[in-house]
């Protein structure tokens, strides 16, 4: 999700790594004849043929490249398809928009749901290029509501479209998606995987947990495990800034930090590579960044120093001083500022205000971010919320089924903490861990050097379609992905990613920039 200092949805096809998977070609009905297929509770608004670099996006495309696990396929490079959009109305208040685009040649037989950042708000078409190259069909909504992927104020008094936000959107998407991928090719998806970072990871955990069935393998990036408690530490981080006047200006200071923390902790895995790649062994204190005497560019004031304090610092009840929500890892600090990459310091964002708290769950376009209390406000706050946006570890149904879930969080994520991510997969090896070996249908893999989603120091650019694959369809679990870092439009360095709690272990000899020189290791 684009969350606090978050920037966008992870999509995770890098092309060259895995290959290009279509093995069939297919001749389709004529895609002008979806304008009259008959679907429940849904009206078809758009049927109509797209010529190679005809499309012309309702929004411009990102340019084209990786970017970190978010490669972007340019509008004018992709391949012919069947355009297929339609209006959902599950409730008299729904009206979930969505799109379907099909290949019209060499479909490979497969069908992946693409996931939202943020609060969602519209369909993010430069997602949706990336798997139409590679042969899928592909489908994308805006979960029922159109507006900024910050703005909440949706569901001010519109319960119905909060519920089509929170699970029911994607999975009506992904039935009347079904459907029309049968009705153009003439028959039904062999497979069918969803991919979703942020939102889309909140996505991806409530597509296993509520609707087993509808995918075969889901790839779920940097989810929030409880979008309250999450919306509350950005919150408590703002008051906190406020109430000290501690804001790290100038963006220097970020850069000062950053080198301080790799200084001390960067060899503790036993490399200097500019990136720490289990930020857990780091115990930096910013403490002893502060300034001896008056501020300058080499120091951080008394108020900075706590500010940085409360990034790294969980969020606890004040009463009973139990975990709300974990803080930030050591390491990621130079883009915690980082307004074009990362969304911007989460204190000072749109998510600081409260805006998932006022709007959706208190109901109050009114309510005041600096008198929120965390012992009893947020108490109120969960039994408002019902469960809807916080994450289930029931996910028995679907593992039980064969399904394969392949959860990744970035190390350095200045918006959702990644420390969330572990204790959530610990929560469902607990939940489900004695009753089959969940580790054969889901792991978790921490990206070290990525931030929200994308981007980062570290090597970023992985492909978790292709490990998905593999492992639904050849039952060759992920015992490690590669991950690459691209310089100048080249790649300059190669890691593997390791299912948690291993991690990558340099053997000693060979350069550090191969990932052949690696190997996974339990910490």
């Amino acid at each position: 999700m684009r969350y606090g200092l978050g920037s966008f949805v992870a999509v995770g096809f890098m092309m060259a790594a895995s290959g290009d998977s279509r093995t069939e070609a297919t001749a389709p009905q004529s895609c002008a004849s979806l304008a009259s297929l008959a679907l429940p509770e849904a009206t078809i608004t758009i049927a109509q043929p797209v010529s190679p670099g005809a499309f012309v996006p309702p929004r411009p495309f990102a340019a084209a490249g990786p970017r970190g696990a978010l490669p972007i396929v340019a509008a004018t490079a992709l391949p012919a398809f069947c355009r297929v959009a339609g209006t959902i109305t599950p409730s008299k208040d729904s009206a979930i928009k969505f799109e379907v685009w099909m290949p019209t040649a060499e479909w490979n037989g497969k069908f992946v749901g693409m996931g939202n950042g943020g609060f969602a708000g519209s369909i993010l078409y430069q997602v949706m290029g990336a798997p139409l190259s590679r042969g899928y069909a592909v489908a994308a909504t805006d979960t029922g509501h159109e507006g900024a992927s910050t703005d909440a104020s949706f569901a001010l008094g519109h319960r119905e479209r909060l519920i089509d936000f929170a699970y029911r959107g994607v999975h009506e998407m992904t039935v009347r998606s079904k459907l029309i991928v049968e009705a153009y090719y003439g028959r039904s998806a062999k497979y069918s995987y969803w991919d979703g970072c942020s939102c889309g990871g909140i996505q991806a955990f409530s597509e296993a947990a509520r609707y087993p069935a509808d995918y075969d393998g889901i790839i779920a990036g940097a989810p929030a495990t409880s979008m309250t408690h999450l919306q509350a530490i950005a919150v408590w981080r703002r008051q906190t800034i406020e109430a000290s006047r501690g804001a790290l200006e100038p963006p220097s200071k970020l850069a000062v930090l950053h080198k301080a923390v790799l200084d001390a902790c960067d060899a503790r895995d036993g490399i200097r590579d500019g990136v720490l790649e289990d930020p857990t062994r780091c115990d930096f204190d910013p403490r002893t960044l502060a300034c001896k005497g008056d501020d300058d560019a080499q120091c951080l004031t008394q108020a900075q120093v706590r500010t940085v304090q409360t990034f790294y610092a969980p969020l606890v009840n004040p009463r009973s001083h139990a975990q709300i929500f974990p803080g930030l890892e050591r390491g990621g600090e130079s883009i915690w500022g980082d307004q074009a990459a990362n969304g911007g310091m989460v204190a000072q964002s749109a998510y600081g205000r409260g805006a998932w708290l006022g709007d959706a769950v208190f109901q109050d376009p009114n309510w005041n971010y600096k008198t929120f209390d965390f012992d009893e406000g947020l108490a109120r706050a969960d039994q408002l919320d019902e469960g809807l946006m916080t994450l289930s570890p029931n996910l028995r149904t679907f593992f039980a089924r064969g399904g394969k879930l392949l959860h990744y969080h970035g190390w350095s994520d200045p918006g959702i903490s990644p420390r969330s991510s572990i204790d959530f997969f610990n929560t469902v090896m607990k939940a489900v861990g004695a009753e089959s070996n969940v580790r054969d249908s889901y792991r978790l893999f921490m990206v070290p050097g990525m931030g929200h989603c994308f981007g980062g120091e570290g090597p970023t650019a992985f492909d978790p379609i292709g490990a998905m694959e593999r492992w639904v369809e050849e039952g060759r679990a992920p015992d490690r992905i590669i991950a690459s870092r691209w310089t100048d439009g080249k790649v300059d360095r190669t890691r593997p990613l390791c299912p948690y709690p291993q991690v990558a272990d340099y053997k000693g000899t060979g350069t550090t920039d191969d990932a052949e020189n690696f190997v996974c290791r339990a910490k």
